[in-house]
């Protein structure tokens, strides 16, 4: 897309079925390498990934070239299929249908930044639905209760 600029900055918060905790600390760091790839090869620069082992934050400069939807359905897809085919867990991994998605400016990206790279941390004072219905409230983004992520299992 010649003489198309942008500046297009978003984070994406996605988590596992059920939001039970599979994505395990001897495999995440290969599972944030596998999206960055997926990220890269659709044309797009991821900036951060992190998340906690029921849920991912992943921040990407967007070029125009693909919808964000899009790119979600293959970040999930893609990343499933992989989780799989490593071998990472028993039965069937998926993510939860959906995800959240929430823009920033250029001012902005070092404190996005830090926010996700210090997710464990954060997740001792906050727990993943007070985080994603503050996300929600701070962008006022209007939602229904009933299509929130889903609690956690027993």
């Amino acid at each position: 897309m010649a003489n198309t600029f942008t500046q297009i900055y978003i984070q994406t918060v996605f988590t596992v079925q059920n939001r039970i905790s599979l994505i395990k600390s001897e495999w995440k760091i290969e599972l944030y390498k596998y999206i960055t790839g997926i990220v890269q090869n659709n044309g797009h620069k991821l900036i951060a990934i992190n998340g906690m082992p029921d849920h991912l934050h992943v921040f990407i400069g967007m070029k125009p070239n693909q919808s964000l939807s899009d790119l979600m359905q293959d970040i999930k897809g893609d990343s499933s299929n992989w989780i799989h085919e490593k071998g990472f867990v028993k039965g069937r991994f998926e993510w939860q249908a959906g995800f959240g998605a929430f823009s920033y400016s250029i001012s902005q990206i070092d404190k996005v930044v830090k926010y996700i790279n210090n997710q464990t941390n954060h997740h001792k004072i906050k727990t993943f639905i007070e985080e994603y219905l503050d996300f929600l409230k701070k962008f006022k983004i209007p939602f229904d209760e009933r299509y929130i992520f889903k609690p956690v299992e027993d």
